[in-house]
């Protein structure tokens, strides 16, 4: 892409991998917008504005929280592989012990696998310990399930350690900052629990109660919660696109005060929901739900 080349919000979208509705809220929260005018005609982006926007996208996969990783693409002045070299010399993926894992859970030695997960997640916490080495780790063995249709038993093996050692950490929040529990579901027949079991985990780490009703919940179930409870989050997990139908949202209760619905994962697909609002990664989740619950 050079200099004069200008990019649509779609294409841009496209290219990062990212919905439309999150780079409108980028530019909307974070000034992280296009730059590009013409009378009569949208706003296009220019190389430099995607170069930011790459350098955020990775800050954020990352760990960085979405506010820091804006306030370096704002001030950053380089191309696309500048930013690129500049996340990779801070940040890496945990190659070493990602590579173990794998050698470990393919010998099937539960026990090796649960203690070095154990260990990274006391040390690291959950956040790293999520973004770092096991989505490399739940890659790897979707990846060998996808290309040589074996090695599904270990993946569902290391899946149920990880879930565990989850379940554990969001069990222990003792003083919450919310008074009352943020909601945390999987909607309509969607089973993919995981990533919802890495939420309530890592809001437990800050010090956010939540209220887990996991795989395949009910709209009318959900509704029903929110009418009882009024939480001040509400959280939509879907993974396959048969569940992410972003109409359904239209049938939760309207209750006083009303609480952030915070949709994630692929099966919402390009959806923007006026409703709702869109996260791509743990940390953009747990940002959006500290922000609902006033921390």
């Amino acid at each position: 892409m050079t200099e004069s080349t200008s990019l649509t919000v779609a294409a841009v979208a496209r290219r990062l991998g990212v919905a439309p509705a999150t780079l409108r809220t980028w530019d909307r929260r974070y000034g992280l917008g296009p730059s590009e005018h013409s009378s009569g005609e949208h706003r296009r982006y220019s190389a430099t504005d995607l170069a930011r926007l790459t350098l955020m996208r990775k800050l954020v996969i990352s760990g960085v929280s979405p506010a820091e990783a804006a306030q370096r693409a704002l001030s950053f002045e380089g191309s696309e592989s500048d930013g690129t070299r500049a996340v990779e010399r801070e940040i890496k993926v945990r190659e070493e012990l990602v590579e173990t894992l794998y050698r470990a859970a393919h010998a099937y030695d539960r026990s090796f696998v649960e203690e070095l997960l154990r260990t990274e997640i006391s040390s690291s916490g959950i956040t790293s310990t999520w973004n770092e080495v096991i989505v490399p780790l739940l890659i790897m063995l979707g990846d060998e399930w996808a290309d040589q249709g074996t090695g599904i038993e270990t993946e569902h093996m290391v899946s149920e350690i990880i879930k565990r050692l989850l379940h554990a950490n969001h069990e222990n929040v003792t003083n919450p900052i919310n008074a009352r529990p943020v909601l945390l579901a999987c909607i309509g027949e969607e089973m993919h629990s995981l990533p919802l079991h890495a939420l309530a985990a890592a809001l437990s780490e800050r010090n956010i109660q939540t209220q887990f009703l996991g795989a395949r919940t009910p709209i009318e179930a959900i509704s029903a919660i929110v009418k009882r409870s009024a939480p001040p989050a509400v959280f939509l997990w879907a993974q396959l696109n048969k569940n992410g139908d972003p109409d359904i949202l239209a049938e939760l209760p309207n209750v006083r005060p009303a609480p952030r619905i915070v949709i994630g994962g692929r099966g919402w697909g390009t959806s923007d929901p006026k409703s709702a609002v869109y996260v791509e990664n743990l940390v953009e989740a747990c940002e959006e739900i500290q922000r609902a619950v006033g921390a």
